[in-house]
């Protein structure tokens, strides 16, 4: 007997030998600790036990000041899939389970798209599970964008480029790699600097502090890739008052009126790194699982919608237990 149960420390899936935690809270002594990448909100805070992660989380979760002691990224029985959510991401196969964690299919950059395995049972997430959330093509946001640079630069502002500081801002660092001069946020430049030393293609460019106090920033226009922040802080202030700089905000939230994600910034432009609506629908269809549970984000409605196309499906909720042989 089997069992997938949602707890206060996270998903917990339990045979008659073992149980895997899947992107736990705080690891767990017994059975095996999954983390799927390094987002803040995936990264366990303490506790002992085996790690399974991959190397680059391991390596970005030391810059964000974790340490994931007793990790590994091999096991036997366990399968790694790269999920093309950010770099070093990671869904889990084992057991006839397929769990995603945050997970991509479409190619962004570097990032290339999940190639879904198949399975008996797949837990996947579901962030935009709403028919309204069906985003536009990588190349046609690239084109838009380029655009819309083109344009501010032709009147001699700069441009700032924000998205979260890992992984989004990433991605905007290798797509608009080709505006110059480009400059990082310090933070970002960070981030990036770490990523090219494991080998990503990134520009190797001045951090904003740097290009400040060296004067750069006064010889406009320019492009800087910055973290998501909202009109309000400071930073951004400080660049829109100083050097009247025009923002780029770049978030799948962008797509809905409904959800309202514009956070102050000038354009926004509806770029994720997750699935949308439609490919989470195509990777359940590709895994072939004769039951789905759903997890983080619209969990009810897109679990709602999988049973309406005949398929078994149930949103995982904390406290929800299913057993099956």
């Amino acid at each position: 007997m089997r069992s997938i149960r949602l707890t206060k420390n996270g998903i917990e899936c339990t045979n008659s030998t073992s149980t895997v935690y899947l992107d736990p809270k705080r690891i767990q002594n017994d059975g095996i600790n999954f983390v799927s990448h390094a987002h803040i909100d995936h990264l366990p805070n303490g506790g002992n036990g085996t790690i399974l992660s991959s190397h680059e989380t391991n390596q970005i979760a030391k810059l964000r000041g974790f340490t994931l002691e007793n990790s590994t990224d091999a096991l036997d029985d366990f399968t790694l899939i790269d999920s093309g959510h950010i770099f070093g991401s990671k869904g889990l196969l084992f057991d006839d389970i397929f769990y995603t964690g945050d997970i991509s299919l479409r190619d962004r950059g570097f990032l290339k798209g999940a190639k879904i395995p198949k399975c008996k049972t797949l837990i996947t997430e579901c962030t935009f599970g709403l028919p309204e959330f069906v985003l536009p093509d990588v190349t046609e946001i690239v084109q838009q964008v380029n655009e819309i640079i083109s344009s501010i630069y032709s009147k001699g502002k700069p441009v700032i480029l924000l998205g979260y500081e890992l992984g989004k801002a990433q991605t905007l660092s290798q797509l608009f790699r080709n505006w110059d001069p480009m400059f990082y946020h310090d933070s970002v430049k960070k981030m990036n600097d770490l990523h090219r030393s494991m080998g990503i293609s990134l520009k190797d460019v001045m951090g904003h502090t740097e290009a400040e106090s060296k004067g750069l920033l006064d010889k406009k226009p320019w492009v800087m890739v910055a973290p998501m922040m909202s009109e309000k802080n400071n930073f951004i202030k400080h660049m829109k008052l100083k050097y009247d700089a025009v923002t780029i905000g770049f978030s799948g939230w962008a797509k809905s009126k409904k959800f309202g994600f514009s956070r102050g910034a000038d354009y926004s432009i509806p770029l994720s790194d997750h699935c949308d609506y439609n490919e989470l629908h195509q990777l359940v269809k590709q895994s072939g699982a004769e039951k789905i549970y759903t997890i983080h984000g619209f969990v009810n409605e897109f679990s709602y919608d999988l049973t309406r196309l005949g398929y078994t499906s149930q949103p995982l909720h904390e406290s929800s237990l299913d057993q099956y042989c």
